[in-house]
C-alpha cells in the first residue's frame, strides 16, 4: 500500500530538541491521520542535526465513503419544522427524504453519501495544519513572518505514493513560501547538491550516498563503537557519558570519530577540571587507563571525513583545548594561593534567597545545624561544624565561577591544598549528593552530618517563607533535597529523629521563625517528608498504605523504626492469622461506628468486667488486657515482630465472640459493655497501626 514520506530540511536543530521534535512531528501526523480515518500499519520517525523526517506506511489511496443519516420531524409535522429538516440535511426537496417507520411513528430521515477524498488532497490540508503547530521549546521567526520554527527552513519534501502531496506553507510576506516537492540535499559539505527521490527506501539510500545517516541509533551506535575502538588501541577505555553520547549523536549528520591528545603540562589540573573543559565546552569523550585514572588522551567526533586521514582536524581541536585547558590551569594555580576559609567572609557577596539571607549567613546555619547531627550520623562533631562551615566558600573561586558544576568537587581539592583533615575535605565534596535518584549516598561520617543539614536547612528555609512546592511546580528543588534527606537515613541506618532536628534547624534562622510557627512546620514538613517517602518506596514495590497506617499516630519521626513497624506490619498481614484480624477489626469498626451515630455518643474507654456474661467475651477482655500491655512493652523495646506475634493471638478470642456472642442484644448495659468490648479491639489494633488505613 502506498507510503506518505515527509522530510523538513532547516538549518541546524539544536541536538536537545531533537527527539522530542521527532516524537512530536509523528504524534501530530498520525492523529490528524486517524481523525480523516486514514488507516495505516507503521509510522516511522527519524532526525538529524538538519531535517526531521517520518515514514507513513499503508495508507489507502482515499479515504472510505461515509453513509450520513439525520432524524428530521414526525410525517405530517408543521411546514416549518419539515422546512428547517430540509435545510439542515441540504436537502432542496421533501421527495429526497426518506420515511421511515419506527415504535413511536413515520419519521423523515435524510441519508447522504459522502464519498472519501484522494488521500494525496486530504494529506496536503493535514500537513499544512500541522507544520505550523509543532511546538518547540524555543522557535524564531525571520522578517515579518508570523511562522515560527526552530531555525530557518529552507526545503519540504513531501511525497505520498511516489508523487508530491499537493501543498505550500506560506512563511510570510518577505520570507516567501515554501512549496511540498520531491528533492532533498545531502551533507552540508560533502555532497550538497540536491537530489530526487521517490520512496522513502531510495530516499534513505540517496542520503547515505549523500553522507547523511538518518537514523539517530545508527550514529549512536557507530559513535560508541568507534571511539571504543580507538580507545582500544592505545590500551585505553572511553570514560562512559551517555548524555553526552546522545548529545554528540545530535551534532553530526555523518559521524568520524578521531583521537586527540592533552598536552602534557595540563594533567595535573584536577581530572575532574580537564573531564569538565573537554566535556563542556568541547563535546569530547575522555579517556582512562587501565586503571580509572585519566589518560592525556581524548575522542573527538567529527562531522565531516578528510584527506589527510583527519590530522588536520585533530590538529586544530587540540590547539583549541589548549586554549581552554591554559585558562583551567590558570584559575587552579590563582585559586590556590588563598585559602578556602579565607573565601568564607566574602560568601556575604552572595544571596542565596532575599528572605532567608547570604550565603554566608546560611554557611553559619549549616555549621550549627551539622554540629548537632553528628551525633546521630556517628562524626565528630567538630569536624562536621568545620566541613559545613567551609562547604560553600569554593563558590566564590574562580574555576567554580567558569565550570559551576564543579562546585564542592574544586572546594575538596582547595581543602586538602590546604592541609584540612581528610574527612573535611570529603564531606565538603559530597555534601550536595545525592543530587537525583541515581545518585550515590555519602556513607562518611562527616560527610554525611553536612549532606543532611545542607538539606534540611533548605527544606525548612522555604517552608518557613511559604515557598512549597504545588503541583509540579517545585522552583527549589525541595522535593529532591527530601528524597536525599530520606535516602541518606534509609541508606545509611541513621537513627535520627526529625522532630528535634527540625527544633535545631530552626534555632538557626533565629526570629524568622516563632514559637508559635514551629508545630506548623514541623507537621508540614513531616507530612511532606512521609509524601516523598511513600513515592520512594512504592517505587521499590513497598505498600503506600502501610507506610500510612505507621504514620497515622503523627508521633513517628524515625525514619529506620518505622521502616521496621512497617516490614512486620506488613509481615504479619500475609498470615492467615493478619489477613482475618484484618477482617475482625474492620467489622468491629464498623458495628462501633453505625452504633455511636445512631445514639449520638461515643463507646470508648474500659468494659466493665461485672457486665461480662459469655465466656466469649471474658475470653476476648483478658485477651485484650494482656494484648494492650504486651504490645507497649514490645513497642517500647522496637520488638516488632513480637508485637506481631501478640497481635495474632488475638484472632481466635477475637472470632469466637463473633461467633458466639450478640453485640446489640436487649440489655442496654451488657449492650453498652459490649460495644466498648469492640472498641478496645479498635485502640489495642491501633497502638501498632492505624488499620483502618489499610487496603485490601
Amino acid at each position: 500500500m502506498p507510503e506518505l514520506l515527509l522530510e523538513l530540511l532547516s538549518e541546524e536543530i539544536p541536538a536537545r530538541m531533537q527527539t522530542r521534535a521527532a516524537d512530536d512531528l509523528k504524534r501530530l501526523v498520525c492523529e490528524r491521520l486517524n481523525k480523516a480515518q486514514l488507516a495505516y500499519s507503521r509510522a516511522d520517525a527519524f532526525v538529524t542535526p538538519r531535517r526531521l523526517a517520518l515514514v507513513v506506511d499503508g495508507l489507502p489511496e482515499r479515504q472510505p465513503d461515509v453513509r450520513e443519516e439525520r432524524k428530521g420531524p414526525r410525517v405530517g409535522a408543521a411546514e416549518g419544522a419539515v422546512q428547517g429538516f430540509l435545510r439542515a440535511a441540504g436537502l432542496t426537496t421533501l421527495e429526497q427524504a426518506e420515511v421511515r417507520e419506527t415504535d413511536k411513528g413515520a419519521f423523515y430521515f435524510a441519508v447522504r453519501e459522502k464519498p472519501g477524498a484522494d488521500t494525496a488532497q486530504v494529506l496536503g490540508g493535514l500537513l499544512a495544519e500541522v507544520l505550523p503547530a509543532l511546538p518547540w521549546p524555543k522557535s524564531m521567526r525571520w522578517g515579518t513572518s508570523s511562522f515560527r520554527w526552530v531555525r530557518p527552513l529552507q526545503n519540504i519534501l513531501a511525497l505520498f505514493d511516489g508523487r508530491p502531496v499537493p501543498f505550500t506553507l506560506r512563511l510570510g510576506d518577505d520570507a516567501g513560501e515554501v512549496a511540498a516537492n520531491a528533492r532533498s540535499r545531502g551533507h552540508r559539505f560533502l555532497a550538497p547538491d540536491w537530489f530526487e527521490t521517490g520512496d522513502f527506501a531510495d530516499y534513505r539510500g540517496k542520503l547515505r550516498s549523500a553522507k547523511v545517516m538518518l537514523d539517530p541509533a545508527e550514529r549512536r551506535a557507530l559513535i560508541a563503537e568507534r571511539a571504543a575502538a580507538l580507545a582500544a588501541a592505545e590500551g585505553l577505555r572511553v570514560r562512559a557519558d551517555e548524555a553526552l553520547l546522545d548529545e554528540v549523536t545530535g551534532l553530526v549528520e555523518w559521524p568520524v570519530p578521531m583521537l586527540g591528545s592533552i598536552d602534557p603540562r595540563f594533567m595535573d589540573v584536577p581530572p575532574e577540571v580537564l573531564i569538565t573543559a573537554m566535556r563542556a565546552h568541547q563535546k569530547y569523550f575522555s579517556l582512562l587507563d587501565a586503571d580509572g585514572k585519566l589518560a592525556p588522551r581524548f575522542v573527538l567526533v567529527a562531522n565531516t571525513e578528510a584527506t589527510d586521514g583527519g590530522a588536520a582536524i585533530v590538529a586544530g581541536n587540540e590547539r583549541v583545548l589548549r586554549a581552554r585547558l591554559s585558562d583551567a590551569k590558570f584559575f587552579w594555580d590563582e585559586d590556590r594561593k588563598k585559602t578556602l576559609e579565607s573565601r568564607v567572609l566574602r560568601l556575604t557577596e552572595r544571596v542565596f534567597h532575599a528572605k532567608l539571607g547570604s550565603d554566608l549567613q546560611r554557611t553559619g546555619r549549616l555549621a550549627a545545624l551539622a554540629c548537632a547531627l553528628a551525633p546521630s550520623c556517628g562524626a565528630d562533631p567538630d569536624l562536621a561544624e568545620r566541613a559545613a562551615g567551609l562547604c560553600k566558600a569554593d563558590l566564590m573561586s574562580a574555576m567554580v565561577g567558569e565550570f559551576p558544576e564543579l562546585q564542592g568537587i574544586m572546594g575538596r581539592y582547595y581543602a586538602l591544598n590546604d592541609g584540612e583533615p581528610a574527612e573535611v575535605a570529603d564531606a565538603i565534596a559530597e555534601h550536595y549528593a545525592p543530587q537525583g535518584p541515581s545518585d550515590r549516598c555519602p556513607t562518611a561520617p562527616v560527610s554525611t552530618a553536612t549532606a543532611l543539614a545542607d538539606k534540611l536547612d533548605t527544606l525548612v528555609g522555604f517552608f518557613a517563607i511559604g515557598e512549597k512546592p504545588t503541583g509540579s511546580k517545585d522552583p527549589f528543588a525541595l522535593r529532591r533535597a527530601a528524597l536525599g534527606v530520606l535516602r541518606i537515613v534509609v541508606e545509611g541506618r541513621l537513627r535520627l529523629p526529625l522532630q528535634p532536628i527540625f527544633e535545631a534547624a530552626f534555632d538557626g534562622y533565629g526570629s524568622l521563625i516563632g514559637v508559635a510557627d514551629r508545630r506548623r512546620l514541623k507537621d508540614d514538613l513531616l507530612a511532606f517528608l512521609a509524601d516523598r517517602l511513600k513515592v520512594h518506596l512504592r517505587e521499590q514495590g513497598v505498600r503506600h498504605d502501610l507506610i500510612a497506617a505507621v504514620l497515622a499516630d503523627g508521633g513517628e519521626d524515625d525514619i529506620v523504626r518505622l521502616l521496621a513497624r512497617v516490614d512486620a506490619l506488613r509481615a504479619f498481614l500475609d498470615t492467615d492469622d493478619g489477613a482475618n484480624l484484618l477482617v475482625a477489626y474492620r467489622r468491629a469498626s464498623n458495628i462501633v461506628r453505625i452504633e455511636e451515630a445512631k445514639d449520638n455518643r461515643r463507646y470508648e474507654g474500659e468494659a466493665d468486667e461485672r457486665l461480662l456474661a459469655e465466656p466469649q467475651e471474658n475470653d476476648l477482655h483478658r485477651s485484650l488486657t494482656g494484648a494492650r500491655a504486651g504490645i507497649d512493652t514490645a513497642l517500647a523495646g522496637e520488638r516488632f515482630s513480637e508485637a506481631m506475634t501478640i497481635l495474632a493471638g488475638l484472632r481466635l478470642p477475637v472470632d469466637g465472640f463473633f461467633d458466639h456472642v450478640q453485640v446489640n442484644c436487649p440489655d442496654p448495659d451488657r449492650r453498652e459493655n459490649r460495644l466498648k468490648l469492640l472498641s478496645q479491639i479498635r485502640s489495642a489494633l491501633g497502638g501498632v497501626a492505624d488499620f483502618s488505613q489499610i487496603e485490601g
